[in-house]
């Protein structure tokens, strides 16, 4: 059993105590944060105080330091909550905007930033894509130009969770326009900064989460919150794109047998002509073969996510592991829908939710067709994308 082979029993005891919080403290709340598109603020203290945003974050940061199967379970029971933008608000914290800080920050933002950020009493987004372009980084507009000991930003990102919310915004900017990926520098950035400002899309599904569209018109920052060294934001970006990959993968395939589930439990209740509709073959088949797809991209995903834990630069697996599980969910979604007929169109279902949150799968954080590229060049084009550190 590969839960064995991955999951220690420490890992199955934190499954259980999670699940346990996210019914009693998260589900009551799913429906109105679904309505609203606002997730209330004491949510994320409450995870502050459970620990869930410090899983990866060593513990002189105030977090918990344990090995990236702890981060599966955290995500893969989010994913059950069935609501794909509460999910999303928890996962772009703690794995977009704080693997950032984590990896890059000094030591006062990782105090002013990052420490508040495990706590959750600040609320972190990555803003890297632009309304002319999302994943092509080194095409991007949005300028850092220094003045004395600041930067002045100008530019505009979108499609960025948490964006409206948030108290501070990792941004990607070019402080050296003429050097393409070259000149891409990472720095925080306050809210409340004179000059940002923020507003909503309104989005087919993750509707509990908001989605900004961000604009910085003359804003001030410090030199010290640059992440890193200056020019080497590119580098940083492509690396933690792999792990942004390997979450979303991870995500669907967590949906996706959330789905199966509970399509499951209906056709085995749901009677037709004096039989349960489990006992058709024409269901029963079409269910089976979803359920190997799911499991397929369940098991790859773990491989994938013990080399990343091994410190190896998993690149090409994780971004087939979105590609792939993502692309596979959007499919069980779609057949689970009908396998629960009239009562899957209806929104007292999970179904219809399911369906239009899965569908950001193939779309965010690089389209299936951007994916397909980057591939066919390590396949294809024999390209080598290396690490930071190499």
């Amino acid at each position: 059993m590969s839960e064995s082979m991955y999951f220690s029993e420490e890992h199955q005891l934190f499954r259980e105590s999670l699940k346990e919080f996210l019914k009693k403290e998260v589900v009551p709340h799913i429906e109105k944060w679904e309505e609203t598109g606002t997730i209330d603020r004491f949510i994320w203290q409450k995870f502050g105080e459970m620990g869930y945003f410090g899983l990866a974050i060593p513990e002189t940061d105030g977090g918990l330091g344990l090995d990236l199967f702890y981060t599966i379970v955290f995500l893969e029971e989010l994913q059950k909550v069935n609501s794909g933008g509460f999910a999303a608000a928890m996962w772009a914290h703690a794995y977009l905007a704080m693997t950032h800080l984590n990896k890059n920050a000094s030591l006062e933002t990782r105090k002013k930033y990052l420490q508040p950020s495990v706590s959750g009493e600040k609320i972190g987004c990555l803003a890297v894509s632009e309304p002319f372009g999302g994943s092509d980084v080194a095409g991007m507009r949005t300028t850092a130009v220094k003045k004395g000991d600041k930067y002045v930003l100008n530019g505009s990102k979108t499609f960025i969770t948490n964006g409206v919310y948030c108290d501070y915004m990792v941004v990607a900017a070019k402080t050296d326009p003429g050097a393409g990926n070259k000149g891409i520098t990472m720095m925080v950035v306050d809210s409340k900064s004179k000059g940002v400002s923020a507003s909503k899309l309104n989005k087919l599904g993750w509707r509990a989460s908001d989605t900004a569209e961000l604009a910085f018109d003359n804003v001030e920052v410090p030199v010290e919150n640059v992440l890193g060294e200056e020019g080497k934001g590119f580098i940083y970006i492509m690396q933690a794109f792999a792990l942004e990959r390997l979450v979303m993968g991870v995500n669907a395939h967590a949906r996706a047998e959330y789905a199966l589930d509970y399509a499951l439990q209906y056709m085995s209740e749901r009677e037709a002509f004096g039989k349960s509709i489990n006992q058709y073959q024409a269901l029963r088949h079409r269910i089976v073969d979803r359920y190997a797809d799911m499991e397929m991209c369940r098991e790859y995903n773990y491989a994938v996510t013990y080399k990343m834990s091994q410190g190896q630069y998993v690149v090409k697996e994780a971004t087939i592991s979105k590609l792939r599980s993502t692309k596979m969910a959007d499919e069980v979604a779609y057949d689970c829908l009908q396998f629960l007929g009239g009562y899957g169109y209806i929104e007292d279902y999970p179904m219809a939710r399911l369906l239009r949150d899965s569908r950001l799968g193939p779309i965010g954080g690089g389209t299936s067709e951007i994916l397909r590229e980057i591939i066919a060049k390590i396949v294809i084009d024999k390209k080598e994308y290396k690490s930071a550190n190499e």
